[in-house]
């Protein structure tokens, strides 16, 4: 009987391994940075106190969470050319990443909607999105993925692991441990791919529904100006949308073809690596608002500092 794992990581690197690790230590320490950055901007800015940078924090969070879950272990991993993981740790790691995973799933679609209602219902914006409708948009995601993830999970336990335990992966991910399973893994699929479905693919489908009807609304509006300004207030979003659930429903949902062990991890990558990266810098270094805020920190500061000399 296995008791642990063997990740295998990144194949044929040995010229590379140096140079893939600095690179990925870079990126994470700048996702760290980018997304700590936004929570405490957020939570210190009184005027950033609103639906889109209170669901932007959330995101946030799950991204750090997602992020710290897989790449410490993955710069191990490359670094020393693979690493050992026991069962449990690697069911833990595998039920964070569901939880982060699906959470971030949850919270597009709940900013689609936000931008639906903000465009398409200027007048009722107020009323459909207060302050108590958005709390409970922040809590419920974390919620359902806190309740229903120890179901998969527990079924994960109940797998028997008796042949090879090399995991063709740089973190523990569904398809990579049920291709070493030794028992029947039919009941696990299933239910994995009912949440996939249920939490990826039909949020997925709301959200195309959402910008469908934006992109109308913004057709509706009669000058040029105006309809940029519409379609900017959606940009970042749907480029997150895109490189997220893009590469999420091609790796889960409905995986195409027989992925080659580099296609896996390059799709892998994206989701993992590349998402993170991106979020902070579309949502931040491009919103005026962010800007504005972070300006008024910068001017306290420095007002600060001229004070304190005057003081003493």
């Amino acid at each position: 009987m296995i008791t642990e794992f063997f990740m295998l990581g990144f194949k044929n690197i040995e010229n590379l391994r140096i140079l893939l690790f600095f690179l990925f230590l870079l990126t994470y320490i700048v996702i760290l940075l980018g997304n700590v950055f936004i929570i405490i901007l957020v939570s210190t800015c009184h005027h950033l106190y609103v639906p889109m940078y209170l669901f932007l924090r959330n995101l946030s969070v799950a991204d750090l969470l997602f992020t710290t879950n897989i790449m410490p272990n993955m710069l191990y991993v490359i670094l020393m050319g693979g690493g050992y993981i026991s069962i449990t740790g690697c069911f833990i790691q595998y039920y964070v990443l569901c939880i982060s995973t699906y959470n971030q799933s949850l919270i597009l679609t709940v900013m689609a909607f936000d931008r639906y209602v903000a465009i398409c219902h200027p007048l009722r914006y107020v009323a459909l999105m207060n302050h108590k409708i958005c709390l409970h948009f922040i809590f419920w995601p974390w919620a359902i993925c806190f309740v229903l993830f120890p179901i998969e999970v527990a079924s994960l336990f109940q797998l028997r692991f008796c042949g090879s335990n090399i995991i063709e992966h740089f973190f523990c991910d569904f398809a990579p441990i049920l291709a070493i399973v030794s028992s029947d893994a039919s009941m696990v699929g299933t239910v994995d791919f009912i949440f996939s479905i249920s939490l990826m693919f039909i949020p997925f489908v709301l959200v195309t529904i959402s910008y469908f009807c934006i992109v109308i609304s913004i057709l509706k509006i009669s000058s040029m100006a105006g309809r940029w300004k519409a379609f900017s207030t959606c940009s970042a979003h749907l480029t997150t949308i895109f490189i997220f659930y893009g590469t999420q429903i091609t790796t889960y949902v409905f995986p195409v073809g027989e992925d080659t062990f580099y296609g896996k991890t390059v799709k892998s990558l994206l989701y993992t690596v590349l998402t993170p990266f991106i979020n902070p810098i579309i949502y931040s270094m491009r919103n005026h608002e962010i800007k504005r805020a972070l300006q008024q920190v910068m001017y306290k500061k420095s007002q600060t500092s001229q004070i304190y000399p005057t003081l003493h």
